[in-house]
C-alpha cells in the first residue's frame, strides 16, 4: 500500500513539475517525492519538519485550514506566512473519496505555476488517492472490529468465532508472533494504523479491574526476546493518550489462540504502573511482580475489614510506613532509611498500625495479609 501512494505522489510530481507531499487529514506524512534540487528554497522549514518528524506544527496545520481546505474540491493556493515557518506559497489539492477529505497533496508553487489543466489531471490522481486512503481506513475499522471483539467476548464458542473472524482480516499475519498493548485511560479517537507502524490492529475496549475506555494494540515482534516495536508503540501512544495515561505489555504469543490471556496481561500491567511510580508508566507484565496475582483478583478483592481503619485518609503516613516495612522484609534499620525517619518513629508508627488493624506484624501470615491489603488498594 505504501509504495501505491509513492507511486501516485511521483506522478503528480511528473504532472506538475514540483515536488509533492502526500499527509492524511491529521498533517500526518503518508509518502513525498525525493528532493533532488541544488536549489535550497525548494526545502522550506515546514516541508522539512514534515519529512523529518512526520508531521506538521498545530500552528502551521492552523494556518493551512484557515484557507478553507477542509471544505476545498479543488486545488487551493495558500500565501507564505515566514511567522509559522511557511516561506513559500503552497497550492494544496485536497484528497477526497465520497465526498469526505481524507488527506493533502502539498506543493510550493511558483511563478508561473502549473497550469489549469494540469492541476484538473493532478486532481484526478488524488482522487485515486483518496479511494485507496478510503480502502485502508475501511480496512482498520475491519480488523479493529474483530480484534475489539476477541478481546472481549465470553468465553466458549463467542471467543472462537471473535478469533476466527480476526484471523481471517489479518490472514497470514494472524500466525506471527504479537504481543498485546494496553493504553489507559484512552478517550480519543482510534489513531490511525500509519500513527503505529508496528501495530497489526488497534481497539477501543473497556479494560477489566474497572479503569475505563483503554487502547488496546497487536503488536508484531519478531521474537520473544526482542519487546522494542511493543515498548515503542506503548510509548508513543501514551504520550497521545496524556500525562496521566500508563501503558502495559502483555508476554508474547505466537497465534491469536490466547489473546484475552495477553490482553489481561497488558491492563494488568498498565494498572500497576499507575499504581506504582517506579515501575515507570510503561511497563511489562514480567516486572510487575505481585501485581501479577493481585490483578487477576475480582475489584475489591483486597479489601479486608481489618485494614480497612488504616486505609483512611487520615493515616495515609502509617499505611505508607507499613507497606514500606513490609517492602523492606521487615528491617527495621532499611525502612527507616528509605522513608527518612529516626527508628523509634519508626517503631511507634508500627505499634499504632497493629493496634488499628488487630494484626501482629511478627506473624508471616499476618504481613502477607496486610501487604496485600496495601498492594491491592493501589490497583
Amino acid at each position: 500500500m505504501k509504495g501505491d501512494y509513492q507511486e501516485l505522489v511521483d506522478e503528480i510530481s511528473g504532472l506538475l513539475g514540483a515536488l509533492a507531499t502526500l499527509e492524511n487529514r491529521d498533517f500526518g506524512l503518508i509518502a513525498f517525492g525525493a528532493h533532488d534540487s541544488d536549489d535550497d528554497t525548494a526545502m522550506d522549514p515546514v516541508r522539512t519538519r514534515s519529512i523529518l518528524t512526520r508531521r506538521s506544527t498545530p500552528a502551521v496545520r492552523a494556518w493551512f485550514e484557515g484557507f478553507g481546505i477542509t471544505r476545498a474540491t479543488g486545488p487551493v493556493r495558500i500565501p507564505a506566512a515566514p511567522e509559522v515557518g511557511v516561506i513559500r506559497d503552497r497550492i494544496c489539492l485536497p484528497v477526497r473519496h465520497r465526498g469526505v477529505v481524507l488527506g493533502y497533496v502539498w506543493l510550493l508553487d511558483a511563478d508561473p505555476g502549473p497550469t489549469d489543466a494540469q492541476l484538473t489531471a493532478a486532481m484526478e490522481v488524488a482522487a485515486r488517492i483518496g479511494g485507496l486512503l478510503f480502502d485502508e481506513a475501511r480496512a482498520g475499522t475491519d480488523l479493529s472490529r474483530e480484534f475489539g471483539a476477541a478481546l472481549t467476548a465470553g468465553r466458549g464458542w463467542q471467543r472462537d468465532m471473535a478469533v476466527a473472524a480476526l484471523h481471517e482480516v489479518l490472514g497470514r499475519d494472524a500466525e506471527g508472533l504479537h504481543t498485546v498493548v494496553c493504553v489507559t485511560p484512552w478517550t480519543g479517537d482510534l489513531p490511525s494504523a500509519r500513527a503505529v507502524p508496528a501495530a497489526a490492529a488497534l481497539a477501543s475496549v473497556p479494560a477489566p479491574g474497572g479503569s475505563g475506555p483503554s487502547l488496546a494494540s497487536l503488536v508484531r515482534l519478531r521474537s520473544t526476546d526482542a519487546l522494542d516495536p511493543a515498548l515503542g508503540a506503548a510509548t508513543r501512544l501514551r504520550a497521545t493518550a496524556g500525562p496521566d495515561a500508563t501503558a502495559g505489555v502483555a508476554a508474547p504469543r505466537r497465534g491469536l489462540a490466547d489473546l484475552a490471556g495477553a490482553w489481561h496481561e497488558a491492563s494488568a500491567a498498565a494498572r500497576a504502573a499507575a499504581a506504582e511510580p517506579r515501575f515507570g508508566p510503561v511497563t511489562e507484565w514480567s516486572a510487575i511482580g505481585p501485581y501479577r496475582m493481585l490483578a487477576a483478583l475480582p475489584p475489591n478483592a483486597a479489601e479486608d475489614p481489618a485494614v480497612r481503619a488504616l486505609l483512611a485518609p487520615s493515616h495515609k503516613d502509617l499505611a505508607r510506613t507499613a507497606e514500606v516495612f513490609l517492602d523492606c522484609a521487615g528491617q527495621a534499620s532499611r525502612t527507616a532509611t528509605a522513608l527518612g525517619i529516626h527508628r523509634q518513629t519508626l517503631y511507634y508508627r508500627l505499634s499504632r498500625v497493629q493496634q488499628l488493624t488487630g494484626l501482629d506484624l511478627n506473624d508471616g501470615e499476618d504481613r502477607l495479609l496486610l501487604h496485600m491489603a496495601l498492594k491491592g488498594t493501589r490497583l
